[in-house]
């Protein structure tokens, strides 16, 4: 059998590592990983060998020849352009026409028995066989499920938590028969995953899985890097450590020179021509490239040291990754998880502090403390954005020099002279946190319309109206006083795509930054007559009626800008209103669900007390809302929701509704019999926002007070949406309280799992293996269960090591039991 190696990556997320030097040459315990790889191959009888090259490809051929010195025999086939995984395979298809092929990632490392797996494929007698591996934390792979005989019933590409419905992740090692460039034109980029497996599940042609015993790593991230070499030293995975077995777990290469009095602590893999002198400690889970001088009294703990690098006298490093030919002088210290470019020269005494990056050929001056990366990138957290933006704790986390970095990424991103809509809450740490994206957006040559305090609806609306590319909106997180939150919106007013967020991702962890002529720097205006514009939207779509019912009101601000001009808005709609907490302080605006309560509590004490007709709350800088009857009944959550519903039901014919998977089944049938059209979304408010924009919606809400009016901007607007019920109760003339009282009982029982991340992926696989017979299993949002009369939904958090368990039916009493049983079964599961 012949064997593809691919190895045209540019491994990006490898940087500084891989910026002269293609991925699959970079060293795991002084071996490149491509050479790991094709020993693998040769141990299980594979030595026709075709690699398929692109970046820095001259670098590998070099490397490996014609393959004679390892054993085999070694063919290139080079991509000029990107053809993608499988584009790639397909240009060599001539050589590969004769039988079946193995396809391995050059730049992976790993010990699979290829042997079982060829076999496993022989025997199976299918199109492709994928080689799988459970893994933890699935978010970054491919997820595969296959059925009890092995074969793929479906698999999802780098899904989020609330996708994932297995751990079963594919390694990208693939048995393929020939007949699979029958799918495929020449010269057009395919991905395996993304195209061409697609393709033969939709044909019904067979796919199986083989779940591989050993170990396997994508080498993905730095860190990921550094636990290989400490993985592979350990013994968790069989290949063979280059150097001689001194004593157990030290591996010395030839022609070294060790002081007897150096502390050598096992294991380590030590490479040709290195010299250690007295006193100096290298190890545990330590590797030190060929002709690497190591002098007195230098410590180096699980760290990687490339070839020929100095190490000076008393220098020490700790978990760290040291690139060829660095020179590290006396006294320096080296702090865990930092990177130092090839030819790098760090000065006498100087610090170099956690995560920071320094690219090749750099200098940092003696008794200097680098506390950022040096030029480019340094991945300060695991992933940059969250459901509704990037957040961390204020002036901790997210802190001036934090920002200039975000809104410099954000601004390179975009082309020159774009016109960028900023705001904020009232809070001081936000109004830093704007100022300093503000300057970093002029830096890249954006023009900037600062709103300054503005609710997050108006802003949002002002971004088409200004003819901007986007916005950038600053302001404590919902629910947490402590935390900011940086929400980065489109040209729509819709937060920016997934494909938008990895782009300005990658400026941030690179700092590939543009940085414009100073001619050229954005200008800076402050916005005027956003109000205006939003308040004449606002009366376009909710026409003002002279003759309607008058409504006396009770409503509180919460603290928010927006007491400043909704009075009188909704004087114009009929409407006599009572203000309470009526000026802007985001500092006193209630945040978490007792503030909340405590507030709206008020508000139904003054409604009955008054016998006015209904009470509001508005939260989160106008984003969400809380309303109180005629009788001072609170509706939140599913019965404001079903409320709005029913009412756009009567006053928009056939209408579209946008409903999240948690929402209850009682209230879609009943309004399907108004005859309804309901889409159901996932359960965050990104995907219920872009439902909403991109499907034709009318309303579209969630059970925590967010609602939508796609006619006047895609996000929740608490404001236009009072509005809005408004003036559908006076096209009705119905009370409030009848409407609710028309809806049917809901009766949903909510449970909270904690759960350890690399858990999840294992519990989702086997509450969907548990739920394949005679139940029908919905994957629009986790895994919703749907019974005769009941379901259950079970939902990983995508941020927090937890589960959400949503159940509903007949009986409340039911339905508890229902969330409680589900609830038992992933404490169980997380236990096997």
């Amino acid at each position: 059998m012949k064997a593809v190696v691919m190895a045209g990556g540019e491994g990006s997320r490898l940087r500084p590592l891989t910026v002269g030097r293609p991925k699959p040459l970079v060293p795991i315990c002084n071996r490149p990983i491509m050479e790991h790889i094709l020993v693998l191959l040769k141990r299980h009888g594979i030595t026709d060998i075709l690699a398929t090259v692109h970046y820095l490809a001259d670098e590998i051929q070099a490397a490996f020849g014609d393959g004679s010195d390892y054993g085999v025999q070694m063919s290139y086939s080079m991509e000029e352009t990107p053809l993608g995984t499988a584009g790639s395979v397909k240009k060599a298809e001539a050589q590969l026409r004769d039988g079946a092929f193995l396809i391995v990632s050059g730049d992976a490392l790993t010990d699979c028995n290829l042997t079982r797996a060829i076999a496993f494929h022989k025997e199976k007698g299918g199109v492709a066989t994928i080689v799988l591996n459970r893994e933890p934390n699935p978010l970054e792979f491919g997820v595969v499920i296959t059925d009890a005989n092995g074969r793929v019933e479906r698999f999802l590409e780098k899904p989020g938590w609330s996708e994932v419905f297995s751990d079963t992740v594919n390694t990208g090692i693939y048995i393929l028969e020939p007949s699979v460039f029958d799918l495929m034109e020449p010269d057009r980029a395919y991905d395996w995953s993304g195209d061409v497996f697609p393709r033969l599940l939709d044909q019904d042609l067979p796919i199986y899985g083989f779940i591989m015993d050993g170990y396997w790593s994508d080498i993905g991230s730095l860190q990921q890097y550094r636990e290989a070499q400490e993985h592979l030293l350990a013994g968790r995975l069989d290949l063979p450590i280059p150097g001689k077995l001194s004593v157990p777990g030290v591996y010395v290469g030839q022609n070294c020179s060790i002081d007897p009095r150096a502390n050598i602590v096992p294991p380590v893999c030590i490479g040709d021509g290195v010299k250690i002198k007295a006193d100096a400690k290298v190890g545990p889970y330590t590797s030190i490239g060929y002709n690497a001088l190591v002098e007195e009294e230098a410590s180096i703990d699980r760290s990687v040291v490339w070839d020929s690098t100095y190490i000076g006298s008393n220098a020490n490093i700790r978990s760290a990754i040291i690139a060829s030919r660095a020179t590290i002088k006396r006294d320096v210290t080296i702090h865990e998880d930092a990177v130092i470019g090839d030819r790098c020269l760090i000065d006498v005494a100087a610090v170099v502090r956690p995560r920071v990056k320094i690219w090749p050929d750099k200098l940092v001056e003696r008794g200097s403390t680098v506390t950022m990366s040096l030029v480019w990138g340094s991945r300060w957290r695991g992933a940059l954005f969250r459901e509704l933006g990037v957040a961390g704790l204020s002036n901790i986390e997210i802190t001036p020099d934090f920002a200039v970095r975000l809104g410099a990424a954000f601004g390179s991103s975009l082309p020159p002279r774009s016109r960028i809509v900023t705001s904020r809450d009232s809070t001081r740490s936000s109004r830093m946190i704007k100022r300093a994206i503000i300057a970093a957006l002029l830096s890249a040559g954006c023009d900037v319309l600062d709103l300054r305090s503005a609710a997050v609806p108006i802003a949002r609306h002002f971004i088409k109206a200004a003819g901007a590319v986007g916005a950038v909106n600053t302001r404590k997180l919902p629910g947490n006083t402590r935390v900011t939150l940086v929400e980065l919106f489109d040209s729509r007013g819709a937060y920016l795509s997934k494909a938008m967020e990895r782009k300005v991702e990658t400026a941030f962890f690179r700092e590939d930054f543009r940085r414009t002529d100073p001619d050229d720097l954005g200008v800076i205006d402050f916005a005027s007559r956003a109000v205006e514009e939003y308040q004449a939207d606002f009366f376009n779509h909710i026409p003002y009626e002279e003759n309607s019912q008058r409504i006396k009101l009770v409503a509180d601000y919460g603290y928010s800008s927006l007491a400043a001009i909704y009075p009188a808005m909704l004087e114009r709609l009929s409407i006599d209103s009572i203000s309470l907490n009526g000026f802007n302080d985001a500092k006193l605006a209630p945040r978490t669900p007792s503030e909340i309560s405590k507030h709206i509590g008020n508000v139904c004490n003054i409604v009955q007390t008054l016998g006015y007709d209904m009470g509001m709350l508005i939260t989160d800088e106008g984003e969400r809302l809380t309303v109180a009857d005629d009788t001072g009944r609170v509706l939140s959550g599913h019965a404001l929701f079903g409320a709005i519903c029913l009412l756009v039901a009567k006053t928009h014919p056939n209408a579209t509704i946008a409903m999240t998977v948690t929402a209850p089944q009682r209230l879609e049938s009943l309004l399907t019999k108004e005859g309804i059209n309901i889409i159901r979304t996932r359960a965050d408010s990104r995907s219920l926002m872009n439902t909403a924009l991109e499907e034709q919606v009318t309303f579209a809400g969630d059970e925590r007070g967010g609602f939508i009016f796609p006619e006047i901007h895609p996000g929740f607007d608490a404001p236009f949406s009072f509005g809005k019920l408004l003036w559908m109760l006076q096209k009705t003339g119905a009370k409030l309280s009848e409407v609710v009282d028309s809806l049917p009982a809901f009766h949903l029982a909510y449970e909270q799992v904690r759960c350890p991340f690399e858990a999840k992926g294992a519990v989702m696989r086997r509450i969907g293996e548990e739920s394949r017979d005679g139940e029908r299993v919905e994957l629009v949002d986790g895994i919703k269960i749907y019974d005769r009369n009941s379901w259950v939904l079970v939902l990983p958090d995508a941020v927090e090591p937890l589960f959400h368990v949503y159940a509903e039916s007949d009986e409340e009493k039911e339905s508890k039991s229902l969330a409680n049983e589900y609830a038992k079964k992933i404490r169980e599961m997380q236990l096997v």
